[in-house]
């Protein structure tokens, strides 16, 4: 089926068989013996035990090659997965940490993207994001060293540990990438509350809202992200690994449909979280999820994706031919 994906962190992509051939490649000690080792640790009780791995793989990308090839390992596996758009997250706050070089950083990732683009049919862009735990000051720095390549960017979004680092925090930087002519987009009321999802439409002017599940606690804001035409990227597995909920049944999709609001199906950290896009498409449809409901998924990614309108039109042409294959019954 084809589809965008609008919500991927493409160092959350990083399998722990690369992460291990990285890290002998550029000579980084990892403190554990092997992939069943490496592999124990990824069971995680919520948020914060996640990112503290996440960030401490991070470490074995070193060169413009690591990220081409971590960029060309997803888009391998997203255009097995029917992805023909992708919109990737990435985090240079924690590359410039590591000692990295950000145009470097960029240089590979941009190479991946050409090389998948050529070789899959994968359009798309980087969405800079801002690491809202670290110092906003730190967050400041990195607005201004990426202000020469805004060009090459799509747009700045907001990630990381969210409960006490209020969208709020971050209104000047945002600001500062809408002059750029970036898109803003924000994650929000993932473990935050609703009114996270708030402050990030008034003070961020976020175009979606990422993941967003939180909203539902709020009939004002529910109605608002329907009203205004707001798109949640939710990620279903993410939340069940990080278990925000004990049960897929529980995220609000339905409700959220309900009421207008669209929802758009990603993959998060995909090498964390057990799966793919594909396999988050799957896992709504264990839980009764039709395929018309799975190809609106779909659908909305297109629409709320930053893709050019031409784009858009071609990739929404290419959905209804596979919706009429489905109505068929040979796709």
């Amino acid at each position: 089926m084809p589809k965008a994906e609008l919500h991927l962190h493409i160092e959350g992509t990083l399998e722990p068989e690369l992460a291990l051939d990285l890290a002998r490649r550029n000579g980084v000690q990892l403190p554990w013996n092997g992939l069943d080792e490496l592999r124990a640790q990824y069971r995680f009780e919520n948020l914060q035990s996640f990112l503290n791995l996440y960030y401490q793989l991070m470490a074995v990308l070193r060169t413009a090659d690591d990220f081409r090839d971590l960029m060309l390992a997803y888009l391998e596996r997203a255009h097995a997965d029917g992805v023909r758009h992708a919109e990737i997250f990435f985090d240079p706050q924690v590359h410039l940490d590591n000692g990295l070089d950000f145009d470097m950083v960029m240089a590979g990732l941009l190479e991946g993207l050409a090389i998948g683009e050529e070789r899959y049919g994968i359009s798309g862009g980087l969405i800079l994001s801002i690491v809202r735990d670290k110092p906003v000051e730190s967050a400041r720095s990195m607005i201004d060293l990426a202000e020469h390549r805004a060009g090459d960017l799509i747009g700045v979004g907001l990630d990381s540990a969210e409960v006490g680092y209020p969208p709020s925090l971050f209104e000047e930087c945002f600001a500062h990438a809408r002059a750029m002519g970036l898109h803003c987009v924000a994650h929000a009321g993932e473990e935050g509350p609703a009114d996270y999802v708030t402050q990030a439409l008034d003070l961020l002017h976020a175009e979606r809202i990422d993941h967003g599940i939180h909203a539902i606690d709020s009939p004002e804001v529910t109605a608002r992200l329907a009203r205004e035409g707001i798109a949640l990227t939710v990620c279903p597995l993410s939340n069940r690994r990080l278990q925000v909920v004990d049960d897929l049944r529980e995220l609000p999709i339905r409700r959220f449909l309900d009421q207008g609001v669209a929802v758009t199906v990603n993959s998060d950290d995909p090498a964390y979280f057990g799966g793919y896009i594909g396999a988050n498409y799957q896992a709504l449809a264990d839980i009764g999820f039709g395929a018309d409901e799975l190809a609106g998924f779909a659908e909305n990614s297109i629409k709320h994706s930053f893709a050019a309108e031409e784009r858009k039109r071609q990739l929404l042409g290419q959905l209804a031919e596979w919706r009429n294959a489905v109505t068929k019954g040979i796709a």
